[in-house]
């Protein structure tokens, strides 16, 4: 039988302690829950498990929340998409864009932790920064967040003036750095970690987040520990207000929602529609016995679901009719998101007609929900007229105009398994203006590898934002990251469009490159290589005493201000 994996050297007395701790402690929590004792723990499931807790490796959204519990950052994105300082109390841009200086705190302090040497860690510093963007970046550890950094960095690009002060220099301006440098790959690592723990890094977590490891059981679960010594106070008291983090994987989906109905759980995110029925009516509100004891959260999600039409004629899977953009719009207008959302996605989502740009969004030309950012351009998104929706007359004669009869344009869209229901939701909507749609399922990552290869003409698709900015969607459109060199999967080329995302990249003012990202939104949107479908949210479900657990439109996991209210203790 395999041995868990143990996190720490721990001696034997120590690792009994643990595993006490595990059995007495967190494992009262694995029952019905003991109102009469308030833990102050926060569980919650994270199905499939974690793959490495080293920041390098935080690709998915299970490794970014744990990370980010465990880590820290430069800066941080809240909850409104605004960039505020973490671990820098304030920064300085410089030489038209070129230089990010920032001003570190000095009262950060590693985790406490075997590399150390015996001492109760040390204070972070500047060094330490240029250590793990350095890091990041080397060819040898392979991380999948080195593009971050790729082509961007002039000389060394990361440099230390002294312990509080760090500076990153850029060949060219690039506006969205400062948000990526929120991101969970740009967490600091403690070089005497990297030393000892090498390749083990992944189940040796060292950081200066609001909590450290404690103990870890690949097949069963995650604890962490609140740091006594974090950095952030308010009100006088050091946060984080909660004691530990249980982080449970169940694999199986019934068996988390169980959890959570029998408050095993504080919060399930997202809601299967096999469950759906059990907790909602029709109209979407919580039943009534479900209402007393759960709160639900919506909250806009940065992910764009869209059906993606390869452009690029010299390749043998572009469909000719398809690289009419006229044509591209009569298939759009023959689809109801409207339909789409209600039925296949309960309601959970914004239906998408405008670009490719989620809402609120600074740069969208879809004005269907309130801005997430609160920069000054955003109450103007909503003075924008709404693009109309579904028109299956308006679609059908556009395409007879074009000289097409019923079951003259064919193709076949590809998808993997687990939207299958939208395809065939799709190919419903298309049949209904004479096109024959055929469906073909891969799994996820042989779909990918095709669609990077340009071996599929239509194909489903989805971009989950990394980081706040606009861009982070246009590249998708610019001729420059044509697959297999980057994220643009349909090999959309425009010049105009390329002058305008190099010009929005090269200027500093903030106004006029979120002009330039809306010209840019309205080619693709006229142009269609995407079909947008729809704009994502998120749906979860609370236990009614937990408090202050934002909802964050890039899904993260903030646990430093978490109190439990009205609990019995």
């Amino acid at each position: 039988m395999k041995q868990p994996t143990k996190l720490r050297r721990y001696s034997t007395i120590s690792i009994v302690f643990v595993g006490l701790f595990y059995t007495l402690f967190i494992g009262a929590s694995c029952t019905a829950p003991d109102h009469s004792v308030n833990r102050r723990v926060f569980r919650y499931n994270q199905e499939g498990g974690i793959s490495s807790l080293d920041p390098a490796f935080a690709r998915d959204q299970a490794n970014i929340r744990a990370v980010a519990q465990l880590f820290s950052t430069l800066v941080r994105v809240d909850e409104n998409l605004n960039v505020q300082p973490q671990l820098s109390t304030h920064w300085e841009i410089m030489d038209q864009g070129k230089l990010y200086r920032f001003f570190l705190r000095r009262d950060v302090l590693f985790h406490h932790d075997p590399c150390f040497q015996g001492t109760s860690g040390r204070k972070l510093t500047a060094h330490d920064v240029v250590f793990s963007l350095r890091r990041l970046c080397e060819p040898s550890l392979a991380s999948p967040g080195a593009w971050i950094f790729q082509g961007k960095l002039a000389g060394d690009g990361f440099y230390a003036p002294n312990d509080s002060v760090f500076e990153l220099r850029l060949i060219r301006p690039f506006p969205p750095i400062l948000g990526m440098l929120g991101m969970a790959y740009c967490s600091i690592v403690a070089k005497e970690a990297v030393a000892l723990y090498g390749q083990s890094m992944g189940i040796h977590p060292v950081g200066s987040g609001p909590f450290q490891l404690a103990y870890y059981r690949p097949g069963d679960g995650l604890i962490l520990h609140k740091n006594p010594r974090y950095f952030e106070v308010e009100n006088g008291k050091r946060l984080p207000w909660l004691e530990a983090v249980h982080i449970k994987f169940l694999a199986d989906k019934q068996s988390a929602f169980l959890a959570f109905l029998s408050g095993e759980l504080e919060f399930l995110n997202g809601v299967e529609p096999a469950f759906r029925d059990e907790l909602f009516l029709k109209n979407n509100e919580l039943r009534s016995e479900y209402g007393e004891r759960f709160n639900v959260v919506r909250a806009p999600y940065l992910n764009t679901e869209y059906l993606g039409i390869l452009n690029d004629k010299q390749l043998e899977a572009c469909h000719p009719a398809l690289q009419d953009p006229l044509v591209r719009k009569a298939l759009s207008l023959a689809i109801n998101r409207e339909k789409l959302v209600r039925y296949l996605r309960g309601g959970i989502g914004i239906p998408a007609y405008g670009g490719l740009i989620p809402p609120g969004l600074p740069g969208s030309i879809d004005p269907s929900s309130k801005p997430i950012s609160t920069h000054s351009t955003g109450s103007a998104l909503h003075e924008k007229k709404r693009t109309p929706s579904a028109n299956v007359e308006q679609a059908r004669q556009i395409l007879k105009e074009k000289g097409y009869i019923s079951g003259s344009i064919r193709f076949t869209l590809a998808t993997n398994p687990s939207y299958m229901d939208m395809a065939v939701f799709v190919q419903d909507q298309l049949a209904q203006i004479g096109v024959v749609v055929e469906l073909e399922a891969s799994p996820g990552p042989t779909l990918r590898q095709m669609i990077n290869k340009g071996e599929r003409g239509v194909f489903r698709g989805s971009w989950i934002a990394d980081y706040p900015d606009a861009e982070n969607y246009l590249a998708l459109g610019y001729s420059g990251y044509a697959a297999p060199n980057g994220p643009n999967y349909t090999r959309f080329a425009h010049p105009q469009y390329d002058a305008w995302y190099e010009q929005a990249l090269e200027t500093t003012d903030e106004h006029l490159r979120f002009r330039l990202y809306e010209r840019m939104d309205s080619m693709l949107l006229a142009e269609t290589p995407f079909i947008v479908l729809y704009y994502d949210q998120t749906l979860r479900l609370e236990q009614k005493y937990v408090h202050g657990l934002p909802a964050h439109p890039l899904d993260l996991l903030d646990l430093r201000r978490v109190r439990y209210q009205n609990k019995a203790s």
